[in-house]
């Protein structure tokens, strides 16, 4: 099994959304985790429409990326899925270094029927490049 390692500003939205997907879509191939640059509270934009497609991650909890320094894991990739990735830390280890460009959850306004919508429309982002990704590294 292979360690995945999704990483955005504050492992509330983007991050957490790519884990899930990989988790539920990769079977036994990969194992994925989550962490971000500043850790902050899980977006409750995400866990809605998450939960409309079958995922509940209303139970997850956000995780710096030094929690992965401090224990040492090993990933064989790293997928920044921000505009951070050169703030990112540098992992020991061989790994394949990934970036996707996601919009930001967090930063989306309008009233809640609006910023759904939005935040709908990044989740399939997330989704496909998830798919795209278990295409490449199969």
């Amino acid at each position: 099994m292979e360690n995945v390692l999704f990483i955005c500003v504050h492992n509330s939205a983007r991050s957490q959304m790519a884990e899930a997907f990989l988790k539920k879509l990769s079977g036994e191939r990969f194992h994925a985790e989550s962490a971000g640059l500043e850790p902050g509270k899980l977006n409750p934009y995400v866990v809605s429409v998450m939960k409309e497609v079958g995922i509940d991650i209303s139970g997850n909890r956000t995780k710096g990326v030094m929690e992965f320094l401090d224990r040492s894991e090993e990933f064989k990739y790293i997928v920044t899925v921000c505009d951070a990735a050169g703030r990112c830390p540098v992992f020991p280890g061989e790994h394949e270094d990934i970036h996707w460009d996601i919009p930001d959850p967090s930063i989306m306004t309008g009233i809640d029927d609006e910023i759904l919508r939005q935040v709908r429309v990044v989740r399939d982002q997330v989704r496909e490049r998830v798919e795209g990704f278990l295409r490449d590294h199969k």
